[in-house]
């Protein structure tokens, strides 16, 4: 059963989680998303990732709790291992990745939006990790990621508390990056991710691995001197001299990716993944 909705149109690649009727997950469907982002990744022309869910009410409820019923400790541990694996592998993808939350984004749903870069909500969108009302907590990063983006003490309302949040709030406390009308996130996402594609490949990767620096433990310190050591890196190639010199001849950049180049390994993930959506 296919889970999940890809195309792209180069530089831009759009996932729709599409799961009748709240575009839950499952193992199979978790992997899914891993592979496809995964093949994504060394996909040089794909600059940015919009993930949305089909249909007007859920973004996804988060984990098909049929999965749990019978109780049984080894699908507990298939499920927790595939909801890591996909969700440390989007928060690690190499493209910039915005959730379009169009409505309901509950469990693994918000845990799906939180391992995105950026969140957009639709306004009537509610927010919620609620696994402790079932017996169960959050297993796809969310006990880790919430609190690095809204602190502590909202983390702990929403999980120990099971308070659900509108997009207001959300974008009150750092939940969210924006807030739009109803039917709008993925437009708004799509045209976010287009800014980012007209932007050099290399200095948004270099980007996003030294913000990542501080979620990851590393010294404050040694990442500033990893941040100038990154910035000198740029100098190595062409997109630093084409973005300076563009600038200064007033006109857009041609970046190299942007121009169609691709290795051998992409032209294959790009195959791979047109044979996934067959």
């Amino acid at each position: 059963m296919i889970e999940l909705d890809y195309a792209h149109d180069g530089a831009v690649a759009l996932l729709t989680l599409k799961r009748s009727p709240a575009n839950a997950f499952t193992p199979e469907g978790l992997l899914q998303l891993q592979q496809t982002v995964e093949r994504l990744n060394v996909e040089a022309r794909v600059r940015a990732i919009v993930i949305t869910g089909d249909g007007p009410k859920f973004f996804s409820a988060g984990a098909d709790l049929n999965t749990f019923a019978d109780g049984n400790r080894e699908v507990a541990r298939t499920a927790a291992t595939r909801f890591g694996a996909a969700f440390e592998t989007l928060q690690n993808a190499r493209p910039v990745v915005i959730a379009a939350i169009n409505g309901y984004a509950m469990g693994g749903g918000l845990e799906c939006a939180l391992a995105c870069d950026i969140r957009i909500a639709e306004q009537h969108a509610l927010l919620a990790l609620p696994e402790t009302a079932v017996g169960l907590l959050p297993c796809g990063c969310g006990t880790q990621t919430l609190p690095w983006l809204v602190g502590e003490g909202w983390a702990k309302r929403m999980i120990l508390t099971g308070e659900r949040v509108d997009a207001a709030t959300a974008l009150r406390i750092g939940l969210v990056e924006e807030v739009v009308e109803k039917g709008a996130a993925r437009e708004a996402a799509l045209s976010m991710a287009a800014r980012v594609a007209g932007l050099s490949p290399q200095a948004v990767g270099f980007s996003k691995t030294l913000i990542h620096q501080g979620r990851n433990g590393v010294p404050r310190s040694a990442a500033l001197a990893l941040e100038r050591e990154r910035f000198v890196d740029l100098f190595d190639g062409a997109d630093q001299r084409e973005g300076v010199n563009a600038f200064l001849e007033k006109r857009a950049p041609r970046w190299a990716v942007a121009q169609g180049r691709r290795n051998d390994q992409a032209d294959q993930a790009a195959h791979a993944t047109q044979e996934t959506k067959r």
